[in-house]
């Protein structure tokens, strides 16, 4: 079978990236970022983006694009999924979307609302109801407007309650309503081969460890640093780590402490994606990538 597209997905440090690079180079692939947090230009260390050398081997797109102070949403991610796929088809390379964002993926199979732009007034009138009020009544304001939305977000998710919150403001319907009638996908019409990194738990949780500690040693603590004073209510400021990181530059923070919390919010973010991808993407091919290697995966698929 020939496909004309590769998804790898799976969780935080399971080896996306080195898999990815390892079956681009085998098929002359081009490797499009689907990570949401890998997005950001500020912080390529603490969201593990590929190295210099790694992006020297292989082209890779999408990755630290956008500036954190950027309100960066999945759908402006379709848009530039479906510019960097062009660019893939232009230089005669197989498209291959590597990440961990559940909804990134749902934009490239499945489509996304054509949700109205929110006027600005409206954007800026519910940023100040949020400074003003907090998060989690915020979350209580809309359940009794939009019951059904609101049950389905966190009440300590600022920026998916605030958007929640400007759809019904600027359009009066449920953003639940409008998620109901999807647009396109991105890969409308292409066959797609679909894989899901899943390692063991137990070397997830070292692997996630092992990286955290390395990223605070290496950069990750300086790029926590410039980031400081960043709108809670923004995108970046969910970047697992940063805060930990954060106070443990202001000296608010043991380092042992501020580590182990940062790692324990990752292997719990971990556990989440990997209850998405079970429950949205089960009929792609799973496997641990230390039995199994891509490469001969996708030839037997190919095949």
């Amino acid at each position: 079978m020939k496909f004309d597209a590769v998804l790898i997905a799976g969780p935080t440090a399971s080896g996306k990236s080195a898999a990815a690079l390892a079956l681009a180079e085998q098929i002359g692939g081009v490797i499009i970022n689907a990570d949401s947090m890998q997005v950001y230009r500020e912080a390529p260390i603490l969201t593990a983006q590929p190295s210099a050398e790694a992006q020297a081997r292989v082209p890779h797109l999408l990755y630290g694009h956008v500036g954190a102070a950027e309100v960066y949403s999945v759908g402006r991610y379709a848009e530039d999924a479906a510019s960097a796929l062009k660019q893939a088809r232009a230089m005669g390379k197989t498209p291959m979307f590597t990440g961990g964002t559940g909804l990134y993926f749902s934009a490239l199979t499945e489509g996304l609302a054509e949700i109205p732009a929110t006027p600005p007034q409206i954007r800026e009138d519910a940023r100040a109801l949020l400074a003003e009020i907090g998060v989690e009544q915020l979350h209580a304001r809309l359940a009794a407007r939009d019951p059904a939305t609101a049950a389905g977000l966190r009440p300590t998710d600022p920026q998916r309650v605030l958007r929640a919150w400007e759809v019904f403001e600027a359009t009066g319907r449920p953003l639940l309503e409008w998620q109901r009638a999807p647009a396109d996908p991105v890969l409308k019409g292409l066959t797609v081969a679909r894989f899901v990194l899943d390692p063991p738990r137990e070397t997830l949780r070292a692997l996630i460890a092992a990286r955290f500690e390395a990223m605070a040693e290496n950069g990750g603590l300086a790029e926590a640093q410039a980031l400081a004073g960043l709108n809670p209510a923004l995108p970046a400021a969910r970047l697992l780590g940063l805060r930990q990181l954060q106070a443990l530059a202001a000296g608010k923070a043991e380092k042992a402490a501020a580590i182990a919390e940062a790692v324990t919010l990752t292997r719990q973010f971990a556990k989440r994606q990997m209850t998405w991808f079970r429950h949205r993407m089960s009929d792609s091919v799973w496997f641990n990538p230390f039995e199994s290697n891509i490469i001969t995966i996708y030839r037997g698929l190919n095949a």
